[in-house]
């Protein structure tokens, strides 16, 4: 394929993708499920498309994962974990470990049995079982927010800092399995030092690299301002590679820096942080776009009904059992929100990127593991994926959020610092009860009109300004409960 081609059809897909983004918010399906089908539809038994190089698809998947959790990192607020913290590393470490080993368990004595002809060994069903033990928490919150929910119970943020900080776990259970595979007179415990010495070092320099490069970003005089958002991305790559090469654990370390910058002020935030969010959506878009062309459907049918076995039991039992266990200690939290967690355990790109893993070592059975992570992927997202908001409804966790109308009409952008709510309305007839001029509206005393926009043109309004039927206002409020009230007095409805 030469450049010209690769380049269209690249476009082409990502145009589908973006068409299936929305329709990802406004049926509440998950959107990494569209962009799967839509690789799989694009791949060789669909249109076509030619991928079947498992080692570049893990090179671009080490990339998106990068950018995934440092900006997950940035975007957690430390305020919001806190009171959940504990939990969530525990949820993390030790719940990912119990739902390793219980599905492991599973996968070989299933495949023992003589339903199947696999026959994986304890380790190879450990491998797998590792390989699937972290969530995805991307999709979960593109349908919560499409829906316009939150949930009690500080379980939004438990759930987001659960999911941005276990893939490390499942990383490392990865790694030690397939040496252990590889090499099976290597030491348990040596494997176990390790495993705590990645831990440890991938924290701590997380937590420092994080703390230098927020004086760097501060101190440093770029001539350019868009410069400072490629520098954060340097900065980014070089926390895990670093971390990689002193024996860390890069990922954790990613996470955690991200965790740390984003808690602290530093120049250029905003456009920053838009940098990396539309940068994280891009290589969602790609990595999950890869991994469906990866895989060819026609080898996915010999794997559906072990596929499909595993599946439900890591949704009915060993998840469930997994978190149960590990929140036991933590009476005060409700049965319906153990529920609920045990629930939203989605699996997502992360084990089908860690799934490639094993297939590039040539570990034995290894592309009948990506087979069925695959399968269980798709199984995970259809019955999970497709119920999260239903089942918060039902376990009575939910409550309807009610967010503030995104500016459209005014590209303006306030500093973070600001506690001011904003936003636009257009007059109506309704409006001009009192009068036509700005000092006739009805407005509350912590409500200003900063601009007008009429007819395509802006202005900045004086108290005699006339205004008109159509004029559209931005609006700048003290507090979100002072712009309701504006609303109110101007008889508009959010």
């Amino acid at each position: 394929m030469n450049i010209d081609l690769l380049l269209l059809v690249g476009s082409v897909l990502l145009f589908a993708s973006l068409r299936a983004v929305k329709a990802s918010f406004k049926f509440g399906i998950p959107t990494l499920l569209l962009f799967l089908i839509v690789g799989m539809l694009a791949g060789s038994e669909g249109a076509g498309v030619k991928f079947d190089d498992p080692l570049a698809a893990q090179v671009i998947g080490t990339i998106a994962l990068n950018i995934i959790l440092f900006s997950g990192g940035m975007d957690t607020k430390y305020e919001e974990i806190k009171p959940i913290m504990f939990q969530g590393i525990i949820l993390s470490t030790v719940g990912v470990l119990l739902t390793a080993f219980f599905t492991g368990l599973f996968i070989y004595f299933l495949t023992s049995s003589l339903a199947f002809s696999m026959g994986f060994s304890i380790l190879e069903a450990m491998l797998l079982a590792s390989v699937m033990s972290s969530t995805d928490s991307a999709s979960v919150f593109n349908i919560l927010r499409s829906k316009n929910m939150s949930l009690k119970e500080n379980l939004k943020p438990m759930l987001e800092f659960e999911s941005g900080s276990n893939d490390p776990m499942a990383y490392m259970l990865t790694i030690a399995l397939m040496a252990i595979l590889q090499n099976p007179h290597e030491s348990v415990w040596s494997m176990v030092g390790m495993f705590f010495m990645q831990l440890f070092i991938g924290a701590a320099a997380g937590f420092l690299l994080g703390k230098l490069f927020i004086m760097v970003i501060n101190k440093i005089n770029l001539e350019n301002d868009s410069l400072y958002s490629v520098l954060l991305l340097a900065c980014m790559f070089f926390i895990f590679s670093l971390t990689n090469t002193i024996k860390g654990n890069g990922y954790l370390a990613v996470y955690i820096g991200g965790l740390v910058i984003g808690n602290h002020k530093f120049i250029h935030r905003r456009s920053i942080t838009k940098f990396f969010d539309g940068l994280t959506w891009l290589f969602q878009i790609v990595i999950f776009l890869i991994l469906g062309l990866l895989v060819n459907p026609s080898e996915l049918l010999p794997v559906a009904g072990i596929g499909l076995l595993v599946g439900v039991f890591m949704i009915l039992i060993g998840r469930p059992l997994a978190v149960y266990l590990t929140l036991l200690p933590f009476r005060k939290m409700s049965k319906k929100a153990k529920t609920y967690i045990s629930w939203v355990g989605l699996r997502g790109a992360v084990p089908i990127i860690f799934a490639t893993y094993p297939w590039v070592a040539e570990i034995p059975q290894a592309k009948t593991i990506f087979n069925i992570v695959f399968f269980v992927t798709i199984v995970s997202l259809l019955v999970q994926g497709t119920t999260v908001s239903v089942m918060a409804k039902w376990l009575g966790l939910s409550r309807i959020r009610h967010k503030a109308k995104r500016l459209k009409e005014f590209d303006i952008e306030f500093s973070e610092d600001m506690k001011s709510a904003t936003s636009e309305i257009t007059l109506t007839e309704e409006s001009f009860i009192h009068g036509h001029r700005i000092m006739d509206i009805s407005l509350p005393d912590k409500t200003l009109v900063v601009m007008v926009k009429r007819d395509g043109h802006y202005f900045i309004p004086k108290g005699n300004t006339e205004l008109k039927i159509g004029d559209i206002l931005l609006l700048i409020s003290d507090n979100e409960q002072a712009l309701q009230e504006t609303y109110k007095q101007l008889n508009h409805n959010k």
